[in-house]
């Protein structure tokens, strides 16, 4: 139970970090790739409007040939060539007008492509270029990516950016970003390995201590209910059968069956290796199916069956032979007079799967499912009048976790309880 209760601390931790740093790297990637679409916009808008080329700036700095911007027109306007728009090309940096590579290419009335301005790229041929324009103009799109080139389409024109170098950044920044994260999320993982013993230390000396008492008080107990039991016999014996002896023994039987149930869990709790041997299943299970037959009959309940034959598995098989009691004896003991009782085993994988099914007395609430395995839990009234202690399916869901299996209760129409179980 303690390397269960580890194992779940390291995978919770591990899990909230994984999907924080996922949050975080699609973030920080998703701005990135839209700051490099936005930029390329930005200056597609200015190609676009000024016919497929940059405006021709006055003066050395773009100025009128003093250094200084022109006053600030309305978006629209032209100044010397200089388009405002909603980023105006003094925006980026100087050199920006040499570095972009571009092309355009022009069309007709039926979105053919008819010329190209190419004197700004040397990977693409005229062949090539009316090729993107016309798959662009075909795309109904006016805005959007053809291979790592963005374009635009606006006024019978079509002016392509070479983003290549941009989205190349961007996809190493993707890459890098992506093993950073790996590389973290794998040295908290050995961090959490190496304090999570430290973190759960308090939660594990505490449940070894009530194993412990457990295991020994069982065993201190026992002696005490076998002397009272043989008292019992011993009175009997010199003055007769009475019904305080009766009661006597059949209180210390009960007794003595619970501490030998609770020191039977508090051991398959203990994440010991079980003697696992290779023995039929199915022939387990006959015997089983047909001593609560006889059982069911006896209080007025229908019992069926079906065992697929020839079935073996590998476990502990007085273990698996305590499952199959506890589970019928719980579905006999909790059904109603008249009522349905169901058992069910065929092979699945390499195990077995055993299904226990019984008309619920009163109906099953769903929310009561979820508490069905725990200890001494008692569901209701009508379940707290029968005799038990609420501790014979906690038993075994523990020798179904010790065999590596699952188990699992449901209700499919609210009146029927399903207990299954692989192993």
């Amino acid at each position: 139970m303690i390397g269960k209760l580890k194992r779940k601390f390291t995978a919770i931790t591990m899990l909230s970090l994984f999907l924080l740093l996922v949050i975080i790297m699609v973030t920080v990637n998703l701005l990135n790739y839209n700051a490099v679409i936005s930029e390329a916009d930005a200056i597609l808008d200015i190609l676009s409007e000024n016919g497929g080329a940059f405006p021709e700036m006055g003066g050395e700095n773009g100025g009128g040939g003093n250094g200084q911007e022109p006053p600030e027109k309305p978006s629209g306007e032209r100044d010397g060539g200089l388009f405002r728009g909603k980023r105006e090309l003094r925006d980026f940096s100087p050199e920006v007008r040499y570095e972009t590579r571009f092309f355009s290419v022009k069309l007709d009335e039926n979105g053919k492509a008819t010329a190209c301005d190419l004197g700004r790229i040397a990977a693409v041929d005229e062949t090539m270029a009316l090729s993107l324009a016309e798959e662009a103009a075909s795309g109904g799109k006016e805005r959007g990516f053809i291979r790592d080139y963005r374009y635009l389409v606006k006024d019978g024109l079509v002016v392509f950016i070479d983003a290549s170098r941009s989205l190349d950044n961007e996809r190493s920044f993707l890459l890098s970003s992506a093993l950073i994260s790996l590389g973290g999320l794998l040295l908290v993982f050995l961090i959490v390995l190496l304090v999570s013993g430290r973190v759960i230390r308090p939660i594990s000396e505490s449940y070894e201590k009530q194993r412990r008492f457990i295991t020994d008080a069982g065993h201190e107990i026992k002696t005490p209910i076998a002397i009272i039991n043989a008292d019992a016999e011993v009175i009997e014996l010199e003055n007769g059968e009475s019904e305080w002896t009766g009661d006597i023994k059949a209180q210390t039987k009960r007794l003595a069956a619970l501490t030998d149930d609770l020191i039977f869990l508090s051991k398959m709790e203990e994440d010991v290796k079980l003697t696992l041997i290779e023995f039929p299943i199915s022939d387990l299970a006959e015997e089983a199916a047909k001593s609560f037959e006889s059982l069911a009959k006896t209080q007025g309940k229908s019992f069926s069956y079906g065992i697929e034959p020839n079935v073996s598995v590998t476990g502990d098989q007085k273990g698996i032979r305590q499952l199959m009691s506890i589970l019928l004896d719980n579905a006999i003991k909790y059904s109603p007079e008249g009522g349905e009782i169901r058992f069910d085993l065929k092979k699945s994988g390499r195990g077995a799967h055993i299904a226990v099914s019984n008309t619920a007395e009163g109906g099953v609430s769903r929310d009561k499912l979820a508490h069905m395995f725990d200890r001494f839990y008692r569901g209701d009234a009508a379940r707290s009048e029968k005799s038990g202690y609420g501790i014979g399916l906690s038993i075994a869901k523990a020798v179904v976790e010790a065999h590596k299996g699952r188990i699992s209760a449901s209700t499919p129409d609210g009146s029927t309880m399903v207990i299954e179980a692989i192993i």
